[in-house]
Parts: C-alpha cells; sequence; structure tokens
C-alpha cells in the first residue's frame, strides 16, 4: 500500500507553502472508461472492476458490444482462481524493443530502469535487452542485461535490433513472460507466441502522427499497430487518451499503466551557475527537435511575449537537420535564447527543471510524456501545449497553448504574477506524487505479468481489423 507524503515548501523555490496534501490511495491512476481495464487487485485477490474516473473527468458509459465482443464488467473469460490463492512464483521477464539501461534517452527507456529494478527487489529475474551502449556491462541495478547490435539507420535501428533480441530471447533465455516496448515492433510477436510466451505490448504514442516518417513510414506504423492489437496477450497504454484510441479505433481493451514522476525536493542549484543561470531566472523547454514537440511554435511564442527571463532549450534531433536548422533560425533572432543541445547529464538536467520559473512542453502525439512529469516532480508551473494528453496529466492547473500568440500571453501573465506561478508549481507536483508513482506503475506491471505467465485471459479481445464508423457513446 503507499504511503502518504506531504510535500514540505517545494525547493525552496517560492514563498508560499504548498496547499495541503490529502491521503494517498492505492491504484492512483483511474479509468475514465470502463473498457480499459487497469492492473490492480481487489482485496479477494482477483482483478478490480472498471476503475472511477481520475479527478476532474467525467466516466463514460460502458459499451454493450463493440466490434462484436460483448463487453461487460468481468475481465476474465472464463472463471479463474484468484493470483492471491495461488504461489507466488518467481518469474523470468523479458523486457524488449528499447535502447536498454541504463536510461538516457527516452521515456521508454527510462520505465525500463525504474520497473525492472523494482521487479528484481519483488524477487523476479528480470532480463534488459540493450543496444548502443559505448561500455556494456552485464548487469545493472540487478536486471541482466544483454547486448545485441542494431543497422544504424532511422527506419531500421528498431526493428533490427528488436529482431535480433527476440531471436536471442527464444534460443537462450526463455522468459516466462515478455514485455515488448512499441507497436513497431509487432512482427516479432509471432515468434515470441509461438514459443507459447505470453506476451504484453506498450503501444507507444500515435507515432505514424509524426512528422518525420513519410508516408511509407506513416502506413507502416498503422498496420504495426493492427499486428500488435491482433498478436498481443494484452496491450498497454500509457495515457488514457491512447486506451480511447485503440477503443475506438479497434474495439480493444487495454491496460492503463502510465510513467512515474521523480518528486525532486531540497531545492538545490549549485550547477546552474555553470550555465550563467540563477534559480527562477529563465524559462525551460526540455523536447527532442521533432515537429510535433513544436519546439519551432515555443521559441516563435516567447518571440512575440516581450518576456524578460531568458529562455532555455535543452534538446537535439539526429535525424531532423531541417527542422534543427528552423529552431537554430529562430534562436539567433533573440539573445534570451539559449540552445543548450542535449544534456546527458542527469543531476543538472534534474536542477534545471527543478529552479525553471515555467516550464513550455509543446509534445502533442506521445501519451504521457516523461519530461512533462519530470517537470511536474520537480515543483515547476507548466505551459502545455493543448492536447488531451497533456489535459489529463496536468489538470485544472495547467495552462494551455496552440499558438505562438496564447504562448506569448502565458509568458506575459507568468512574469506578471509569481505568486499564481508558485501554487501551480507546488500542485503540480502533489498531483504527480499522487498519481504519478514508479512504486505504483511497477506493481501494475507485476500484477499483469503474472496474470499472463497464470493464462488469465487479458487480451485485447479484438482481430486488429479498424472500426470504420464513430463509436456512439
Amino acid at each position: 500500500m503507499t504511503q502518504g507524503f506531504t510535500a514540505p515548501t517545494v525547493n525552496n523555490r517560492h514563498s508560499v507553502p504548498p496547499l495541503p496534501h490529502a491521503q494517498l490511495q492505492h491504484s492512483p491512476h483511474r479509468s475514465t472508461d470502463r473498457f480499459v481495464h487497469e492492473v490492480s487487485v481487489t482485496a479477494a485477490g482477483a482483478p478490480a472492476a472498471w476503475s472511477d474516473p481520475l479527478p476532474g473527468t467525467d466516466a463514460q458509459p460502458s459499451l454493450p458490444e463493440l466490434n462484436g465482443v460483448a463487453r461487460t464488467r468481468s475481465v476474465p473469460a472464463q472463471p479463474v482462481p484468484a493470483l492471491r490463492d495461488q504461489p507466488l512464483t518467481r518469474l523470468r521477464i523479458a523486457m524488449l524493443g528499447t535502447r536498454g539501461v541504463p536510461a538516457s534517452y527516452g521515456g521508454f527507456e527510462t520505465a525500463v530502469a525504474e520497473v525492472g529494478k523494482r521487479l528484481v527487489t519483488r524477487g523476479h529475474e528480470v532480463t534488459v535487452y540493450c543496444r548502443g551502449a559505448a561500455d556494456p556491462v552485464a548487469e545493472y541495478l540487478g536486471m541482466s542485461l544483454v547486448h545485441m547490435p542494431a543497422i544504424n539507420s532511422k527506419t531500421l535501428e528498431t526493428l533490427s535490433h528488436t529482431g535480433v533480441s527476440t531471436v536471442h530471447a527464444l534460443i537462450r533465455r526463455t522468459p516466462d513472460v515478455a514485455l515488448l516496448f512499441n507497436a513497431a515492433n509487432s512482427p516479432f510477436l509471432p515468434l515470441l507466441r509461438a514459443r507459447g510466451i505470453p506476451v504484453a505490448t506498450h503501444m507507444d504514442g500515435l507515432e505514424w502522427r509524426r512528422a518525420k516518417w513519410g508516408g511509407g513510414g506513416r502506413r507502416y506504423y498503422r498496420i504495426a499497430e493492427q499486428m500488435a492489437v491482433r498478436w498481443s496477450d494484452a496491450i498497454i497504454a500509457d495515457a488514457q487518451g491512447i486506451a480511447d484510441y485503440y477503443r475506438d479505433e479497434f474495439g480493444a481493451r487495454s491496460h492503463l499503466i502510465t510513467y512515474g514522476a521523480p518528486i525532486l525536493l531540497g531545492g538545490d542549484h549549485g550547477r546552474l551557475a555553470e550555465l550563467g543561470l540563477t534559480p527562477l531566472g529563465y524559462h525551460l523547454v526540455v523536447a527532442r527537435f521533432e515537429p510535433e514537440n513544436h519546439v519551432d511554435l515555443t521559441l516563435d511564442g516567447y518571440l512575440r511575449s516581450g518576456a524578460t527571463k531568458p529562455l532555455v532549450v535543452v534538446g537535439s534531433a539526429p535525424h531532423a537537420g531541417v527542422y534543427t536548422r528552423k529552431i537554430e533560425a529562430l534562436a539567433a533572432k533573440h539573445e534570451g535564447i539559449r540552445l543548450l543541445g542535449s544534456v546527458w547529464d542527469q543531476e543538472l538536467l534534474d536542477q534545471l527543471y527543478a529552479n525553471a520559473y515555467t516550464c513550455l512542453h509543446g509534445h502533442s502525439v506521445g501519451g504521457t510524456n516523461p519530461s512533462l512529469l519530470r517537470a511536474m516532480g520537480a515543483g515547476s508551473a507548466v505551459l502545455a501545449f493543448d492536447v488531451v494528453f497533456n489535459r489529463e496529466v496536468l489538470g485544472e492547473d495547467g495552462r494551455y497553448f496552440d499558438s505562438p500568440r496564447q504562448l506569448a500571453d502565458l509568458l506575459l501573465s507568468a512574469e506578471a504574477d509569481e505568486g499564481d506561478v508558485a501554487r501551480r508549481g507546488a500542485a503540480h507536483q502533489r498531483r504527480a506524487d499522487k498519481h504519478y508513482r514508479w512504486d505504483d506503475v511497477a506493481e501494475k506491471y507485476e500484477f499483469l505479468c503474472r496474470q499472463l505467465s497464470s493464462r488469465w485471459d487479458v487480451s485485447p479481445r479484438a482481430d486488429g481489423r479498424r472500426i470504420r464508423r464513430l463509436v456512439s457513446r
């Protein structure tokens, strides 16, 4: 059971104290639709019924039938013994489809590190498949690491690495359960299924909407989604908006498991001097340079705002030369815009988050975004691009924009009202601590793995065909 947490004054960053903090409850992130199964456990050890909504959202009515499949409040298709009544066995769990650990790249890798180490402490044997390590090691935080090669290509790197990793898992380290990250890797699902290895696929965001993919890449991602829905033993959505997409598009049920947020306390800022920065003296952007992350729109909004605090931008993109040049051209128009490139020093990055006056978050297609959670956990007030994923995570204390002019107005308002910025930053941190805890995330992954290894019916219950009409609610 998760224990309550009362946040002290956050990072000493503001003069006002945090608002009162309620006692935390287990299973903090509730489904807003009964069609999405949250992996939590009742007192009897069976899966919980469809859950209550997130704060600030309205529960949708249950769907009696969709895509030819009856929907009920009972998840297992056949009666099965409660997991509590079965012996807790040590599971061999393989995690495939990411760059691996130590995490230094993105959300998947952070999830693998945070979830994997907790599964190890719970007694499981965890194998993580890695790529691109300059100095490969065999073990990290109790997880066994297997380093496999990959083709150095934007379109083939992930697939080639997952392919050889899958073969290795089948031949050398047959797991009890596999966790496959990224729906793009779905062509390898039949190989794992043929060996009797149950697989849960983390679907990621709506990758086919990313501008970096041409027509062929987008078509591939659309097909890969279909294959993942059809061939996975379970699919994982990291945001309610993603779960809604798979429900409406395929009639598929998902397991809603978000990311966690690191809670940063203490107010450390000694590393800022290396960059000539001061606490609360700058606005911050942390994003990969891709069009759907709206870094160009963010810089444009800052240029229009007349803001007095500088804008610090952390990020880059290895395969986005044209877009990067556009960002560099915008930055050259104002001496207050500072492009730092990628920052891999986690201590420095934590201090940048924790001491920013505001964080500007332009991501739009990726579901629950780890960089947004990191900003919230640091107690930074967030100005976010207006999409359902960001509203789901931030709630009513977020401020939202979808144009440079709107962002300019928000920046001016923020600089004019330090008290509101302080209040919202503290509220973001409490929300992150309440709804996005890595311990809870790991518990949900563990329970799903036990369901899969015990052959519970937790499948999407869909054949991968898209629904061509809008579903009436």
